[in-house]
């Protein structure tokens, strides 16, 4: 009905969201691009970054309904905008997630302890909240769902869709999409994104596990 506002939190393309938005705007409905990121521990600690495309005034008026999940808030822009920083953050989230995989692989299979070599790197220009929140899944081979491989391998492919409508070149992006894609097609889709370190370990033939 006319004066409804809708916010939609869901991860999906940024032209997909205008088209959709336009739309409501011709019903008389108000729209909000709101993605957010935390995963499960964030909504379920009521701790989910939000970031918004839209009517910044529409943006204050629902705030107080957001922040019963969430702590931060960013405005982006326009329509659509929300969802292009969203893209852009598990762009970056998924590449980094490849190079410690080939980094971690590399690393034991020459002979350094998995759990050295983490201490390393989190000493290092190379610390990563990233890393430090999966490195000690992986080492325990807990890939207990948190941000599942398939969403991650949707929210790349989506990331190239962009790149492409923008004239963008992103040739990490695109081999870190195809070795996402291995980890679905080997059974992985449901597991949390740091399982792809398997995939580099079936190629490898190494597996890295933690001694604690």
């Amino acid at each position: 009905h006319k004066g409804l506002i809708v916010v939609d939190a869901s991860t999906i393309s940024p032209e997909g969201s205008r088209e959709i938005g336009a739309a409501l705007e011709a019903a008389g409905i108000r729209y909000l691009d709101a993605p957010c990121t935390g995963s499960k521990v964030g909504a379920e600690n009521a701790t989910l970054t939000f970031m918004i495309g839209g009517d910044r005034a529409v943006f204050e008026q629902i705030k107080p309904v957001l922040e019963i999940v969430g702590k931060q808030f960013f405005f982006c822009g326009g329509p659509g905008l929300g969802l292009q920083a969203k893209l852009t953050q598990n762009l970056m989230l998924a590449n980094m997630m490849q190079a410690f995989n080939e980094g971690i692989v590399l690393a034991v299979k020459g002979g350094v302890d998995p759990d050295v070599m983490f201490q390393v790197l989190d000493n290092s220009a190379a610390k990563s909240g990233l890393v430090s929140g999966k490195a000690p899944a992986i080492f325990k081979r807990d890939f207990t769902t948190n941000f599942a491989t398939k969403w991650m391998h949707k929210d790349v492919s989506m990331a190239l869709d962009s790149g492409r409508s923008l004239g963008v070149p992103l040739p990490m992006t695109a081999v870190t999409q195809q070795m996402y894609q291995a980890a679905l097609s080997a059974g992985d889709a449901d597991a949390d994104f740091c399982s792809t370190v398997k995939t580099m370990e079936r190629l490898s033939g190494v597996e890295v596990k933690g001694s604690k």
